[in-house]
């Protein structure tokens, strides 16, 4: 049964004013639109009606200067360099000099990232010829102090022929630099970062953010959510849920955002995740636990299919997959070990319906609650969080 979506027009966002970039940059499809996308709040109400849930209710934030984190393409020629986003399908970048939705410091840094690619003359790297040097640039702003983690990304096994150039960002940004790193790509492929980071001139090892009072890290090559403000309401939702002195177990944990942030809740806690840099990110939060806290978190790595372990016992499971979705070898042990809750945090709204309808057709775990957070504004994309009791 399909429910009816309100009509109307909203009033236009305050701050906002026109984009100099559309088109042909891609990053805003829905720029000045409020709210997540129709189509996808069709699909979360039209979930929670088959379960008897009212219309989810949407959080939304900041609609400019929200991104804390950004990846641009480096391309064009010697002494004319773009940084930005590629058109789509192609590897033509779109120069964004003045985006709207970044940070100021971003924008800041890559105008002074671009200058020194110019003064120094080093080349971008083409897509077509698999030649140049300079290819990505990522930019990390941290909230407390305000300043910039910046790694430039390269075709060339060493930092020697950007010395230079790295030189000059160093100055020029000056007290607006937390830390520079160099990263080798030498790889022709679409992934944008190599396995390694140096650390050049010796800045702090990781961006540190708090959630729930607990610092936690951010290594250059570790994930993290470029909307910090819409990610510390959902880990705040997260933690509202988890009842006091619970055994919990968070499953792609990343960093430990959502796990280290509910230490002070929990009585014990299993942190599953995967990915090397995220899980040096976690090392380094644990090692300025106190020693209670420290007791209480014991870190599982690998995949989540090879984790399920982590789960026995737990009265509250935390997911937090990437947009394909959960394993389907937890999935499975969710469904025949239901815990107390299990609380679901999606990125891939696809995925989640998938997910639900697995999780809940042996009626062993029912959709209790379902929000939407508007964590990439002006795209089609939603986080979610749903919430499920065993039945």
């Amino acid at each position: 049964m399909r429910r009816r979506v309100e009509s109307g027009h909203p009033p236009p966002i305050e701050g906002l004013t026109a984009c100099p970039h559309l088109p042909p940059c891609p990053a805003c499809p829905r720029f000045g639109e409020r709210d997540i996308a129709p189509g996808a709040q069709r699909a979360l109400d039209e979930l929670a009606w088959a379960h008897g849930l009212p219309k989810v209710p949407i959080i939304s934030g900041a609609y400019v200067g929200f991104r804390l984190r950004a990846r641009l393409a480096i391309r064009g020629r010697v002494g004319s360099p773009k940084l930005g986003l590629f058109e789509l399908d192609s590897h033509r970048v779109v120069h964004i000099p003045n985006c709207r939705v970044q940070h100021p410091l971003i924008n800041r840094v890559a105008n002074v990232v671009r200058r020194a690619l110019v003064e120094t003359r080093i080349s971008s790297y083409s897509d077509k010829a698999q030649s140049g040097i300079a290819r990505h640039l990522q930019v990390v702003v941290e909230r407390v102090s305000q300043t910039a983690q910046v790694v430039i990304v390269a075709n060339s096994p060493t930092a020697e022929p950007l010395a230079e150039c790295c030189a000059l960002i160093r100055a020029r940004l000056g007290a607006d630099l937390h830390s520079l790193w160099f990263n080798s790509k030498l790889e022709h492929t679409n992934t944008i970062m190599g396995p390694t980071f140096e650390n050049l001139g010796g800045g702090p090892a990781s961006v540190v953010e708090s959630f729930g009072g607990a610092s936690v890290h951010y290594p250059p090559g570790a994930f993290g959510q470029s909307n910090l403000d819409i990610a510390q309401r959902i880990i705040e939702h997260v933690r509202e849920r988890i009842p006091q002195n619970s055994r919990v177990a968070e499953f792609y944990a990343g960093v430990g955002a959502i796990g280290l942030s509910v230490l002070d809740r929990v009585s014990q806690i299993h942190l599953n995740e995967l990915n090397p840099h995220s899980l040096h990110g976690l090392g380094l939060a644990i090692e300025h636990l106190a020693t209670a806290d420290r007791a209480k978190l014991s870190v599982v790595p690998g995949s989540a299919a090879s984790a399920l372990e982590a789960a026995r016992g737990a009265e509250v499971v935390i997911v937090d997959p990437p947009r394909k979705g959960l394993d389907r070898e937890l999935t499975a042990h969710l469904r025949e070990h239901p815990p107390d809750r299990l609380l679901y945090v999606s990125c891939g709204l696809a995925s989640l319906l998938e997910d639900i309808a697995r999780l809940s057709a042996p009626k062993t775990l029912r959709l209790a609650e379902l929000t939407a957070f508007n964590l990439m504004p002006f795209t089609e994309h939603v986080e979610a969080v749903a919430r499920l009791e065993r039945c």
